[in-house]
């Protein structure tokens, strides 16, 4: 998990971005906006949740926390030295999952933040449909979408194409991807069978099957689904 953590207070800043270390999340560090708002632009799939102090040098974290929700639904935290109720509910309007007072333990805002990242997790597994940059599945249809348009597919062409969808970013060998389809269909699956399904998707799929950018072969491992 990778936590954007915007806090212009140094000391402070250094002791949570220690202690998120040590409970193993990633952090990005950033002491003011204007460097903030360019981790959010540049970085925003890969961060997983934002802390954003309130009271920035160059700004507000009001402003984080708009740029953010406009460009996606993540959860967005606020560390505030404002406890009265008109800055609360400006934040909670805004989008913000949640909101921490200044000063607080530090145990108080890892439960927050696990907290917040179980019910995202929750919403993201009842969700009826998956985005993979131009590509929808809608799993309550059982249809795939490119650009807005139905893609016509075969039972075990959308079979594949759900295991990967399943296990974005994550790399399957071949055996993986041939254990999974065997399970489902029930049918015998060989290798070369794999490698003409996989081809079909492509086909399917990519603006240009010839180099391919959803479905990638990672050379002497198997296959992934970019991130």
């Amino acid at each position: 998990m990778k936590i954007l953590l915007v806090e212009d207070d140094r000391t402070i800043a250094s002791g949570l971005e220690y202690s998120l270390r040590q409970e193993g999340y990633t952090t990005i560090l950033c002491h003011n906006k204007e460097t903030a708002t360019k981790i959010v632009t540049e970085l925003m799939k890969e961060i997983d949740l934002f802390l954003f102090d309130l009271s920035l040098p160059d700004g507000s974290g009001y402003d984080l926390c708009e740029l953010v929700k406009k460009q996606g639904d993540k959860p967005v935290i606020f560390l505030t030295a404002f406890d009265d109720e008109v800055n609360v509910v400006m934040g909670l309007d805004m989008g913000a999952d949640d909101y921490i007072t200044k000063p607080f333990r530090v145990r108080e805002l890892l439960s927050r933040i696990k907290s917040v990242l179980r019910r995202y997790n929750k919403q993201a597994q009842t969700s009826n449909h998956i985005d993979i940059a131009n590509v929808r599945i809608n799993t309550t249809e059982g249809k795939v979408y490119k650009n807005g348009q139905e893609i016509l597919m075969t039972a075990l062409e959308y079979r594949l194409l759900l295991i990967f969808a399943n296990h974005i970013g994550q790399v399957l060998t071949r055996n993986q991807l041939l254990e999974r389809i065997w399970d489902v269909a029930g049918d015998f699956v060989n290798d070369n069978t794999l490698t003409v399904y996989i081809k079909r998707l492509r086909e399917k799929l990519e603006d240009n099957p010839q180099k391919p950018r959803l479905i990638q072969t990672v050379r002497g491992l198997g296959y992934k689904v970019g991130d």
